[in-house]
């Protein structure tokens, strides 16, 4: 029964999810590091958040769903329900950060962002598996 389990959780989509998420992380904390002292941190987080979501699709279509449907109905549909699950966790990570450094008064950003990013990893992963990438089959798109 552990094997079933350790064969669901890890495996190549699994690991890289994994790779490409914390690359994912990286364009979205970098860019917000960079952004953060002239822009301030609303501003930063808004366009760090569309940077890595632009990354992640490429990304997660290409190297961890292996999903080259590259049909213009499937395209769109496919690219509307990414950017509408990223959305959702965007405007989540938006509101957790406000929350906690304006709410609770964290003065340390950084760790609130490292915080909300990691709850926005699994569920941007549940998404992706369940809504946006989900295998084929008898009467899917």
């Amino acid at each position: 029964m552990i094997g079933k389990w350790k064969e669901k959780l890890i495996n190549r989509e699994t690991v890289s999810y994994f790779i490409f998420g914390v690359l994912t992380t990286l364009v979205d904390w970098i860019s917000y590091g960079v952004m953060r002292v002239p822009l301030g941190y609303k501003k930063a987080t808004v366009l760090s958040q569309f940077f890595a979501i632009l990354f992640a699709y490429v990304t997660n279509k290409i190297f961890v769903f292996e999903n080259f449907d590259l049909h213009l109905k499937y395209l769109v549909k496919e690219i509307t329900s990414f950017f509408a699950c990223r959305l959702f966790t965007a405007v989540f990570t938006y509101a957790a950060m406000v929350f906690m450094v304006d709410g609770l008064g964290i003065r340390q950003d950084m760790i609130c962002k490292i915080v909300v990013s990691a709850i926005s990893l699994v569920l941007n992963y549940v998404f992706s598996k369940l809504i946006i990438f989900r295998k084929k089959g008898p009467g899917r798109m």
